[in-house]
């Protein structure tokens, strides 16, 4: 069930995801304390939002499992996935919009269940350099964090793809994988035959970043509908960020992943942010998570700006400012419908039903009816020129209207048979035998 919610674009509530359960390394859960560290709620109250610290969920670390090497650590992704799923409800209920500090790419899957409280229809945008689309019959490492879009499309180990009751959690056609740069051959396979939305880094960078995201906001009609925007750090070239486990040169520098921000998050229907796989332990100096957070404030701060231009810009509701007076009036009008509306209706219950067989009384108008009478044409009598002798005028009688309205409403449409069925008085001699009227069609 989807309930209606007031939105206020000037809030953020920031969620702490400390989870490296879906990995196959510890690390990504340091990264929530590591980015407030370096000043991210000072910084997005400087922008000018009202941030909500909803805390962190319970720290969830990476184990080898060894004992399940399709799946390994489901029991932890699970832990981590049912307490982050109600912080994410807590936030959308209050109207602020979720900050997610991820944490591995699998609390994707609470903070979609999250927000599907109270969407019913949502889009992904997942920025990442890997798909994730691989599945516990076709992964070569079990990892969790490499399956997590086929878990949300509905696909792969049965304990997280019925972690919300109603599959999928986003339809194929709903989905855009943005800025991808490695994919295995699996994954190449199902997306040749699924209406999963692709844009690769080499199309993006080709097209120019901020074409390529209005198109695949288009595409997944996210410009009318809210989307999660999962932002994977990994999808930035090691050239401009490599504090994370699989960092890698090529794909989208970071002055391309700005821009990208930007346009998403400018959008009203951003339901949710998200940021993952940031690890602390390779970013010795703080340097990757002061850039991480400059980048984060940057593309929030464009939101705030687009929000409230499009607020000022937006006609303002029309004012009638009453005289109290004219209030004390209204007010007493609208209390004395009640009492008239009664009144009519005891008046209708008093009145006895017409006889079986006989038509109601029309009711009798508040006001006389005005008819329109048209003048009576006078023949002068030498116009009038008198029927030869030896025939018969026609006379043929004229019925109101209504009166026939009312009687074919009754009674039906008279019938040609009991016309022709009536008696007719004798003939005088020497006269004219009256022509027979036709019967009627």
């Amino acid at each position: 069930m989807a309930f209606k919610i007031a939105r206020y674009p000037n809030k953020i509530a920031v969620i702490g995801a400390p989870t490296s359960a879906a990995a196959l390394q510890a690390g990504h859960e340091r990264a929530p304390a590591a980015l407030r560290a370096a000043g991210l709620i000072a910084q997005l109250e400087q922008a000018g939002y009202e941030v909500t610290d909803l805390g962190d969920c319970a720290t969830q670390v990476f184990q080898p499992d060894d004992e399940h090497p399709r799946a390994r650590n489901v029991s932890g992704v699970l832990a981590a996935l049912n307490e982050l799923r109600p912080r994410v409800e807590q936030a959308v209920k209050s109207g602020a919009l979720p900050l997610v500090l991820g944490g591995d790419c699998s609390i994707a899957l609470a903070t979609l269940a999250g927000l599907r409280r109270y969407f019913r229809s949502l889009s992904l945008v997942w920025m990442d350099r890997d798909a994730d689309l691989n599945i516990p019959a076709t992964t070569p490492s079990g990892c969790l964090d490499g399956m997590v879009v086929s878990h949300i499309v509905g696909r792969g180990a049965a304990e997280l793809v019925r972690f919300w009751s109603e599959l999928p959690l986003v339809r194929e056609p709903d989905v855009v994988l943005f800025g991808t740069d490695r994919l295995d051959p699996p994954e190449e396979e199902f997306l040749s035959r699924s209406p999963i939305r692709h844009y690769p880094a080499a199309d993006v960078l080709r097209q120019g970043a901020a074409v390529a995201t209005q198109a695949a906001l288009e595409r997944v009609h996210a410009t009318s509908r809210e989307f999660l925007l999962h932002l994977d750090v990994d999808v930035i070239s090691a050239d401009d960020f490599r504090a994370t486990n699989y960092a890698a040169t090529g794909g989208l520098r970071l002055a391309d992943v700005r821009a990208a921000l930007g346009v998403f998050a400018r959008r009203k229907t951003l339901a949710a942010l998200e940021v993952t796989v940031y690890n602390p332990e390779l970013d010795p100096d703080g340097s990757a998570a002061q850039l991480l957070v400059e980048l984060l404030v940057g593309a929030l701060a464009e939101r705030l700006q687009a929000l409230a231009a499009a607020e000022a810009a937006a006609p303002a509701p029309r004012v009638v400012k009453l005289e109290p007076a004219e209030v004390k009036e209204a007010l007493e009008e609208k209390e004395a419908e009640p009492a008239v509306a009664a009144e009519a209706v005891s008046e209708a219950a008093a009145e006895p039903p017409a006889p079986p067989g006989e038509l109601a009384p029309a009711p009798i108008p508040s006001e006389p009816a005005q008819l329109a009478v048209e003048p009576a044409v006078t023949i002068p009598a030498e116009e009038a020129t008198p029927p030869p002798e030896g025939e018969a005028v026609e006379a043929t009688p004229v019925e109101p209207a209504e009166a026939v309205a009312s009687e074919s409403a009754v009674h039906g449409p008279p019938e040609a048979d009991s016309r022709q069925a009536e008696t007719t008085q004798p003939e005088a001699p020497g006269e004219a035998p009256e022509t027979p009227k036709p019967p009627s069609e």
